[in-house]
């Protein structure tokens, strides 16, 4: 028989966040190893349980969740949502205007394949969440990466944004608050994005998972807000972090702005999603109570709350390590560290990695798998409690002394 192998369509397509570092941790564990995984931001296995009110409106619903419901999602929860961004001033949001999927992930995808023809340009962070490079690439498009700016609290270079935009350049990619640098860009930054978006006529894709995990006086601003009614917004958010559920898959994306041009580009959406026939329906049912009822994430996101401590405790932790510097996180559930490449002779991020796993049992991600320019940072997740993320960073600090030169 003929070798079957896999797609041309993959050969630039990477998720090195779940790559090779994570099949050699998963060899490890096989020979009996205990691998410390902090390269996922998954609440559930550090100890954060999803809301009881959340479990139990699933559970009181499951007896009517058997059947598939309608492709766009069941009523009451883009209901919720309409009603949620209509509360945070954009006031012209209807129920038509939202889109459930099986997490954010989805909605991506399926977003970005009923937009992009071969050849089209999208403008996407680097560092980035890699699955906006990934799906860009699959649906045909050339992602071209602009440059946050580190010594600028990682917010977006806007000069450089401008420098990338070409006659083939059809989106701007936002990731608000960013993983996986932590930083929550301010009014003008956002407005500055929009800016370039209306000037060149771009669709605006934002990013905002993490939009309710802030700290000390950080503020999220809707990139739709800004956008109006002369540039077409696409806001993705869903309730798999601030609300301990990733497994429940419950995301969606919101469409503002000037819908009427799109209409074909939304019929290529609604096609789309009628061909998956649907998104989860247990998980959809949680969205109306999430949205509506008591909003636990405030327990965490400030001082003593878990997701503050831990992750201020991490960025403390970092810093004092010689040869490492770390931007503080704003928001969101990552820390982004500088390595001082020279100092400890690193070439390869990737490499460092894999030798960090090996020698201390610790799975992070390296800082190119976010598509960054150079090997010289990793990503590290803050959702362990704070005595093991000491222990972490200690084990980090001693390897690196064994690198120091």
């Amino acid at each position: 028989m003929r070798p079957i192998v896999q797609s041309r369509k993959l050969q630039n397509v990477r998720y090195d966040v779940r790559g090779p570092i994570l099949t050699e941790a998963q060899r490890l564990e096989a020979e009996g190893h205990k691998i410390l995984k902090l390269n996922i931001g998954n609440p559930a296995p550090f100890g954060f349980e999803a809301p009881e009110a959340i479990v139990a409106d699933m559970i009181h619903h499951l007896p009517e969740a058997e059947g598939y419901s309608d492709s766009r999602g069941i009523y009451e929860a883009r209901t919720a949502v309409a009603q949620y961004y209509q509360s945070h001033g954009l006031t012209d949001t209807v129920v038509d205007d939202v889109f459930i999927g099986n997490g954010v992930s989805e909605m991506i995808s399926l977003v970005l394949q009923a937009f992009l023809d071969d050849g089209n340009e999208v403008l996407v962070p680097a560092p980035d969440y890699p699955l906006w490079t990934g799906a860009v690439t699959l649906s045909g498009g050339t992602a071209v990466h602009y440059r946050c700016d580190e010594e600028n609290g990682w917010n977006p270079d806007l000069e450089d944004i401008e420098s990338k935009i070409t006659p083939n350049t059809q989106a701007l990619v936002v990731i608000n608050p960013n993983n996986p640098t932590g930083a929550v860009y301010s009014e003008d930054v956002v407005k500055g994005l929009v800016d370039i978006a209306r000037r060149h006529e771009l669709v605006l894709f934002s990013d905002e998972i993490y939009e309710k995990i802030l700290f000390d006086d950080a503020v999220h601003h809707h990139t739709a807000t800004y956008a109006g009614d002369d540039v077409l917004c696409l806001t993705f958010s869903g309730l798999s972090k601030a609300y301990r559920v990733c497994g429940y898959r419950a995301g969606w994306v919101m469409i503002s702005g000037p819908k009427h041009m799109a209409t074909d580009f939304l019929e290529g959406l609604t096609l789309l999603a009628n061909m998956r026939m649907c998104s989860n329906v247990p998980g959809q049912h949680a969205i109306q109570t999430a949205l509506g009822g008591y909003q636990s994430i405030n327990e965490y996101i400030h001082p003593g709350g878990r997701f503050y401590e831990q992750s201020k405790t991490a960025w403390r932790l970092l810093n004092k390590i010689e040869g490492v510097s770390c931007v503080e996180p704003m928001g969101a559930l990552y820390c982004f560290p500088k390595l001082d490449t020279e100092m400890f002779g690193i070439d390869d991020d990737q490499d460092f990695v894999l030798d960090l796993l090996r020698a201390k049992k610790i799975l992070v991600t390296h800082g190119t798998g976010f598509n960054w320019f150079e090997p010289d940072h990793f990503r590290l997740v803050t959702l362990p409690d704070v005595d093991t993320l000491t222990e972490a960073i200690g084990r980090i600090a001693d390897f690196l002394a064994t690198l120091r030169r």
